[in-house]
This record gives C-alpha cells, structure tokens and sequence, in this order.
C-alpha cells in the first residue's frame, strides 16, 4: 500500500513538471516571439509587355528562363512602321530575372501594354506573413527573424521585418463580407514583409514558409 501511494506520488510529481515545462514552453513563446506558419515566398511581379499594337513574329523566352534587363525576347511585325521605329516592334526584358509564365504566342495578336510574360528578381524575394490583429502591435520594422522553408525542411534561413501592413487582408478580399444575416467575428491577419539576410539557396515565389519574429 505504501508503494502504491508512493508511486502515485511519483507519477503526479511527473505529470506537474511535465505541465509546468509546457506551460512555461508557451509563456516563453509568448512573450519574445511572434510566430506563424500563414507565410509564402513573395517576389514583386513584373509584366513584359510590347509598345506597340500588332502580330507576334518571335519569341525566344520560355518559362523558367533567366534573362537580362534590355535583353530582347520577342519581336512583333512593323506593319506600316517606318524603319527609324524598329525598336518600337521589339519586345525587352523590363528587370534581370527570372520568367515565371509565358503568355505570348507566335502568331497572336497583341495589343500594346498586354503581358506577353511575368518575371521576378529572384535575388529581391521576401516573405509575406499574415499575423493575427491581437500579435500585431508587438512587432516592429528591424526585428529579426527565424524563417524555415517547407521546401527545405528544418534549414533554417535568418531574416529582418521589413515593413507592416496598415490594413487587414480581408480589406482587399474580391468577395465582399455579407451584411446580411448572422455575424461571425473572426480574427483579422495583418501582412508583414520580411526580408532574407542571406538565402545562399534557390526560392520559389509562392512556396510556404514559417516565421518566428524575435520580439524581444
């Protein structure tokens, strides 16, 4: 019987150190880090697109190319333009970087300023990270930042807030939030901008990603 109520004792002992280390665990956590597994690899897109209006003749682009700022990738027919205008009827890479979609066709049409490819600058990649509205106010443009890439596995990427947004996501959501019928409040998520220290890796833009903002 003695045993017993010592052995009773000795499990309860263990199940409050094991609950006391979990709950210390997340007040930790809580008080100097932020953290969110609601974050994707962001580039800013830039379209190419031709000056002019008229049929496609060339195109020596395709998707996952690298190319360079000026270099030319397509070239459209001239129609009835003099020759002092043939850069006009040329087609040029607006960055340096990397072609994510082609969207052009030997043969179509184009009208002027329609995209004919979307590039990034793989090298000006960040991470979008949306924070819930009650964490927010606690982060600041310098924090640094501990970011794991679920393409990667447990490598672990260091990084520094960038900048934080002055709106929630749902403000700019295509489908407005019905005013009829029952109200359901939710949390709100706010974007934060992080950006990559070093990377030393190739990243995908819209791969997934955690991040852990040093708030103290």
């Amino acid at each position: 019987m003695k045993n017993r109520k010592v052995l009773i004792g000795i499990v309860l002992l263990l199940m409050m150190i094991a609950i006391g280390g979990i709950v210390t665990y997340y007040v930790y956590n809580n008080m100097y880090y932020v953290s969110t597994d609601d974050s994707t690899i962001q580039g800013d897109l830039i379209k190419a697109t031709p000056q002019i209006s008229g049929k496609l003749v060339e195109i020596n682009i395709d998707d996952g190319d690298y190319v360079q700022k000026n270099q030319i990738i397509a070239r459209q027919d001239m129609g009835n333009l003099p020759d002092t205008s043939l850069d006009s009827s040329i087609i040029r890479a607006p960055i340096s970087g990397i072609v994510l979609k082609k969207s052009g066709t030997v043969g179509e049409v184009l009208s002027q300023g329609q995209q004919i490819a979307i590039m990034v600058n793989p090298s000006n990649l960040y991470v979008n990270a949306n924070i819930e509205e009650t964490k927010a106010r606690k982060i600041k443009p310098g924090q640094v930042v501990d970011i794991t890439v679920d393409e990667y596995g447990d490598k672990q990427f260091k990084g520094k807030v960038k900048s934080i947004g002055k709106y929630a996501n749902s403000d700019l959501a295509l489908i407005p939030t019905s005013t009829s019928g029952t109200f359901t409040k939710v949390v709100q998520k706010i974007p934060v901008k992080i950006s990559f220290e070093t990377t030393n890796c190739e990243l995908l833009p819209g791969t997934n990603a955690i991040v852990k903002i040093h708030i103290k």
